[in-house]
């Protein structure tokens, strides 16, 4: 029997000494807001990932995807198409803008929407269809924007979870009118908060950036109702160091995914769509009986933690309770079955042999 003394969490943020030193020397820099840094930040994050578009940063994921859905025209009496298998985030940056969320269903490998449900959603309303690139798989871009080209919808993209994923070559990111990035804490990169905005072109970045900053351009002379949504330099300098980091991070996940999959029996482990990268911001698996006992029994009798993502569909939250009718099976199965394991870079050799053990007995009991 393994070593179960230390728990597996099932998911680590990784601060060092860079990041400590990189937020010191903005504060003895004495410019903390909206700064150099965040500037720095904003071209090196487009750079790193080869997104070859202008990036804005803000303070939260949530933020830039409400800014990027104002700045694109998303407006009220509109409707965008979303999963309904995401963060609540997804269905209420679309409802900040007065816009109506309709959720359409989810391919059953990569957990990310189905072409043809979102085409089964679209009415005379729809000006948007925003896929989420979930647990760093990418979603079917080319599906989809064969969908929304024969219907002149625009694309938009939530990739949260999926920084350095790409498909056929061409990064997440750089799809859609705008993307969003997220940086808290527990994503694969961090700035400790905050989110990264990627602008198909420069007047899409230009209005975000007004939108972030109270709607000026020009001091004390604002264009639009604005937010306060901007980065700190603080942030951006965590960021900054985390980009120097994050693609040895993204091959560890790759490789304990790529150890859990050749191991694991019992349940069904993550495919890769072919032509596909997938960063393993989760690496989910899908239990089809009795999932949450399978969760605590991981805990209890192993110590290893896990995630249930996500247990209560959008479409079935107080918010969006006028969809709960809403025919989406796999979806529904999705909630049901999915249980995230441990893939994170902290993650040690000793780990992934308990978290296999762990799955393969408790699968072979039933539990």
């Amino acid at each position: 029997m393994l070593d179960m003394t230390d728990f597996i969490p099932p998911a680590k943020p990784l601060i060092g000494d860079e990041e400590r030193a990189a937020v010191d020397r903005v504060l003895r820099s004495g410019m903390l807001a909206q700064g150099p840094e965040v500037k720095a930040f904003e071209e090196e994050f487009s750079a790193h990932f080869g997104l070859g578009r202008e990036c804005v940063a803000v303070n939260s994921g949530t933020s830039g995807q409400h800014l990027g859905l104002l700045s694109s025209g998303v407006k009220a009496g509109d409707e965008v198409i979303v999963p309904s298998f995401t963060f609540a985030a997804t269905a209420n940056s679309v409802a900040l803008t007065g816009a109506t969320p309709v959720f359409a269903d989810i391919e059953p490998d990569s957990f990310c929407l189905d072409p043809k449900s979102v085409e089964a959603a679209i009415t005379e309303r729809t000006v948007g269809i925003m896929p989420v690139h979930l647990y760093g798989h990418p979603a079917n871009m080319p599906g989809l924007f064969e969908v929304a080209t024969k219907h002149g919808l625009m694309v938009f993209e939530d990739a949260a979870q999926a920084h350095g994923a790409s498909l056929n070559g061409t990064p997440v990111g750089a799809f859609g009118t705008f993307a969003m990035f997220s940086l808290y804490p527990t994503k694969n990169m961090t700035s400790g908060e905050g989110g990264m905005v990627s602008c198909e072109d420069a007047e899409v970045a230009r209005k975000v950036r007004l939108y972030r900053n109270q709607g000026m351009e020009k001091q004390y002379h604002n264009e639009v109702v604005g937010l306060n949504n901007r980065m700190t330099d603080i942030h951006a300098a965590i960021g900054r160091v985390q980009l120097t980091k994050v693609d040895a991070w993204t091959r560890t996940r790759q490789e304990n995914a790529a150890f859990l999959s050749a191991n694991i029996a019992g349940v069904t482990t993550p495919p890769v769509a072919e032509g596909a990268v997938h960063v393993y911001h989760q690496y989910t698996v899908r239990v089809p009986e009795g999932r949450d006992e399978f969760a605590r029994a991981l805990k209890d009798e192993y110590n290893i933690g896990s995630g249930m993502f996500y247990p209560v569909p959008n479409h079935e939250l107080a918010p969006f309770a006028n969809n709960a009718h809403a025919d989406l099976p796999e979806t529904q199965r999705a909630a049901k079955e999915c249980l995230s394991l441990p893939v994170h870079p902290s993650v040690d050799q000793a780990g992934l042999e308990r978290i296999v053990e762990a799955v393969n007995a408790l699968a072979k009991a039933g539990a």
